[in-house]
């Protein structure tokens, strides 16, 4: 009798521990930050949603290094996913930086009406490079903030600018415009321009209220300038070995979580755009023709990328037929909004 409730014990006990899986994601994120406790919000809610069969564990601030080591600790199993940025997901998804291509986008009306038509694709694109995608949150413009007033590209020229390191797209665009960059790491960059190595940098109002840069600079050109944003995504492999119920409840719960994250995010940078300028950042306008001359470059430089292959010119030109038709139809607009409750 003993030797026949063994097996059956072991056959009810052992597919509890099967189903207890723990997903390690990591994030640039730092520890505190909105973005921070509406996730741990969410896994707060996926653990008690599955009773425990599932776990999220972040590790924020970079611990875990910049998004080229999380991918690489994703592909060897030491993590299961991560928040990472637009350009971080170029090695597998090179699509994926389309939105943050410069001056792309010209106002939140146009962010919003591509990205209601091509997240999903995205989503798509990365499920086949297998990787499961929870959303897509925006981290706001990003505009030229420097020390001298810019509002034409000869101006530029005289700057020394930053671009992050290892940023591809960022070094062509600004080649493009006779510009030789500075690369630095994101650590690096108060301190370059402290000291001076660096006296321009393109980055969104809030960031550059929470990593001090503000304190350098005294001029921001209100152009946008890029579209930045992160996916969360988690290895396809580790997700499918949760059970069916359990992937749809993390789901529906972290897609819900990242949409929250994505509406505060628009929040808090128009929030501080309007703070910038009241601690005393001037804010200057080009001129339409300036505008012109800036985007013709930089187009230039966008379409020599797609035809060296560096991303899907056929997903370039769907984003921008989509423009078109927006723009045709009188419907961009220039003003800030918030996305629409749920």
């Amino acid at each position: 009798m003993r030797y026949f409730l063994m097996p059956l014990l072991l056959g009810l006990l052992l597919p509890f521990h099967i189903q207890a899986n723990t997903l390690k994601i990591a994030t640039l994120a730092p520890d505190g930050t909105v973005w921070m406790k509406i996730m741990r919000e969410g896994a707060k809610e996926v653990k008690e949603a599955t009773h425990g069969r599932v776990k999220i564990r972040f590790y924020p601030g970079g611990v875990m290094g910049n998004d080229k080591s999380v991918l690489r600790k994703i592909r060897v199993g030491q993590l299961q996913g991560g928040a990472l940025t637009g350009g971080g997901l170029i090695p597998i998804c090179p699509e994926c930086q389309l939105y943050s291509l410069p001056f792309i986008f010209r106002s939140y009306t146009e962010a919003d009406y591509i990205r209601e038509r091509m997240d999903p694709l995205l989503s798509e694109v990365l499920k086949k490079k297998g990787f499961v995608s929870f959303g897509v949150s925006e981290g706001g413009f990003a505009y030229l903030m420097s020390n001298q007033p810019l509002t034409q590209v000869a101006q530029l020229k005289e700057q020394r600018v930053w671009v992050p390191e290892g940023d591809r797209v960022s070094r062509i665009v600004f080649e493009a415009l006779s510009i030789s960059p500075i690369p630095l790491p994101l650590t690096d960059v108060l301190t370059g321009l402290q000291t001076g190595l660096i006296d321009t940098v393109g980055i969104s109002p809030t960031a550059a209220i929470a990593l001090q840069w503000h304190t350098q600079v005294k001029y921001l050109t209100d152009m946008p300038l890029l579209y930045l944003y992160g996916m969360l995504v988690i290895q396809k492999r580790a997700f499918q070995r949760l059970s069916k119920q359990d992937q749809a409840t993390v789901r529906t719960i972290m897609e819900r979580a990242f949409r929250k994250i994505n509406r505060q995010s628009r929040q808090d940078n128009i929030s501080a755009q309007k703070a910038l300028q009241r601690q005393g950042i001037q804010f200057t306008h080009p001129s339409p023709k300036d505008i012109a001359q800036w985007r013709t470059i930089v187009d230039q430089a966008v379409n020599q990328m797609g035809e060296e292959g560096v991303y899907s010119p056929e997903m370039l030109e769907k984003l921008r037929q989509y423009l078109k038709d927006l723009r045709d139809s009188g419907g961009g607009g220039n003003r800030p909004h918030l996305p629409a409750e749920e």
